[in-house]
């Protein structure tokens, strides 16, 4: 126990973490809202597939690739200003979106929404530390925060729906406009400004180097997911590799570094950081298949399969908020350990889900995502709260880019894997009669099946879509498993490494050298 009498954060750091809250809704958001609106903007616009690609995915991109860069500028010129800079840039870049008249427009626009969240999530964070210095509350106020991203994931393709029954497609991103002008009339109000009182200078080759290596592994990652293992996905593991090894021998070298890289020679840190990343992975990997269940197999629309995703949103929310109240009883490791064991409980009643199986498979999900939320918010506590204060904001960029690499790997990863399950059980049960071209598309995705059993005659078609909803579903099967023994592994590296750690600490600032003296290049 730490024997300091910390000061506690009044009723204005609490109003302030609700002002903090909204960025953090609205980054989360963006990363979903423009998936519905797809067919209408192509319809609009006429983007080539290549074009419409970067539509989709550069916001993500630039999110990743800025989030270690961001967190550390805001430590050197000021989170609540990089925090303000962010959403006024965020705000700009929704309006051009939304009235974008071309897809180069468009691909510009979201461009600068990427790097506009990029401030915004490390900045957040990072402001957080700054205004909760008592363990348990800060532990709350990161619950909140972590409320605050699934809440934005989640209600995306709703807002997105409600938006399009109304408006045009660039209605979707107009909701953050006012969101942000309230964040700049609020903020220099509500939230305290800080800055590394001794920064140093900003390494340039640093920067490039941390930019290139995450977007090539991000990059890498989509492309395995969307087409499996290629010569452009290994080139860019490579270039990512590489890049990311040159990283982190420099900054080892510098005396003031981007990151500093001692903070993962302490084994809470890096035990947090990776139960941060799997968690993520695991969750966001099974979601994604899921939500294809739900519109591909059990045949909802877009909206339907949204509304149906909200138990699960409504369970997370819950155990997010839970967390806080059973790390005042008890231990780090039984609540993160505790949660893992539930969220195996749900993945494994997804391997009991059929090809009829709505309640299953939202039942499910909603156990997994009320098990995962411990290990996100204590994950993400632990980052933040063993960093020194001057390097929160690059401790939390490290924590928002595990985050991302997560995701990246589970769609990646275990989206591989479900689609070599897919296409393994559908080869050997896929009806014979089928012309070649039909079968290969049948073949490649669940999609591409049941396009094709339309243009078949009735009972042709109904045997391969029959074939194809068992193939998908036991991809699912396959990628519960697997995410099973993933949990399983991680909850007893877990177990072992806090197993000390007592249950007023979770939050508990970790004595890691500073990085403010200089050390010899």
């Amino acid at each position: 126990m730490n024997d300091v009498t910390v000061a506690r954060a009044g009723w204005r750091e609490w109003t302030g973490l609700a002002v903090l809250a909204l960025p953090t809704l609205l980054v989360s958001m963006d990363l979903t809202v423009l998936h519905l609106a797809v067919p209408h903007l192509t319809a609009d616009l006429a983007p080539s597939g290549t074009q419409l690609l970067w539509i989709v995915d550069i916001y993500a991109f630039l999110v990743a690739g800025l989030l270690i860069t961001m967190g550390t500028l805001g430590d050197r010129i000021g989170r609540r200003r990089l925090l303000l800079a962010g959403a006024a840039a965020f705000g700009v870049a929704s309006v051009l979106a939304a009235y974008a008249g071309s897809a180069e427009m468009l691909i510009a626009a979201r461009a600068l929404l990427g790097i506009g969240g990029s401030t915004l999530m490390p900045s957040t964070m990072s402001l957080i530390r700054t205004m909760f210095h008592d363990d348990k509350q800060r532990t709350v106020a990161i619950s909140v925060w972590m409320m605050s991203f699934m809440t934005g994931g989640a209600i995306g393709p709703l807002v997105a729906g409600f938006m399009l029954e109304s408006f045009w497609w660039g209605s979707v991103f107009l909701p953050a406009v006012p969101v942000m002008v309230l964040l700049l009339a609020l903020g220099p109000v509500l939230l305290p400004e800080y800055r590394d009182p001794s920064p140093g200078r900003v390494d340039p080759s640093s920067v490039l180097l941390s930019i290139v290596s995450v977007l090539a592994l991000v990059y890498c990652l989509k492309q395995i997911a969307a087409d499996g293992l290629s010569w452009q996905a290994s080139v860019s593991f490579a270039v990512g590799l590489v890049a990311g090894v040159v990283f982190v021998r420099r900054q080892m070298r510098l005396a003031y570094p981007l990151i500093d890289v001692r903070l993962f020679r302490d084994r809470v840190f890096t035990t947090s950081v990776g139960t941060l990343l799997v968690s993520i992975m695991v969750m966001m990997g099974v979601y994604f298949f899921t939500a294809q269940y739900l519109q591909l197999v059990e045949g909802l629309s877009a909206l339907e399969a949204g509304l149906w995703t909200l138990p699960s949103t409504a369970a997370g929310i819950a155990g997010t908020m839970v967390a806080p109240a059973l790390l005042n009883r008890l231990r780090p490791v039984y609540v993160i350990s505790g949660g893992i064991v539930v969220a195996i409980i749900g993945l494994a009643m997804l391997t009991q889900v059929g090809t009829s199986g709505l309640a299953l498979i939202i039942t499910g999900s909603a156990v997994l995502s009320i098990g995962i939320a411990p290990a996100t918010v204590l994950g993400t506590d632990m980052i933040v709260g063993a960093a020194p204060a001057e390097r929160a904001g690059a401790a939390s960029a490290v924590s928002e880019t595990s985050s991302e690499l997560g995701g990246a790997l589970g769609i990646a990863v275990l989206g591989s894997i479900a689609t070599a399950a897919y296409q393994s059980r559908l080869t050997d049960t896929i009806p014979a009669g089928l012309a070649p071209e039909a079968a290969d598309t049948a073949l490649n995705t669940l999609g591409g099946a049941l396009e094709t059993a339309t243009d078949l005659p009735a009972r042709l078609g109904d045997q391969l879509v029959a074939a194809a909803h068992g193939a998908f579903v036991h991809g699912l099967h396959v990628i519960a498993v697997v995410s099973i023994i993933t949990m399983a592994v991680f909850a007893a590296s877990v177990a072992v490494v806090l197993r000390r750690l007592p249950s007023s600490s979770a939050g508990q600032e970790q004595a890691i050298p500073s990085t403010a003296e200089p050390k010899p290049r």
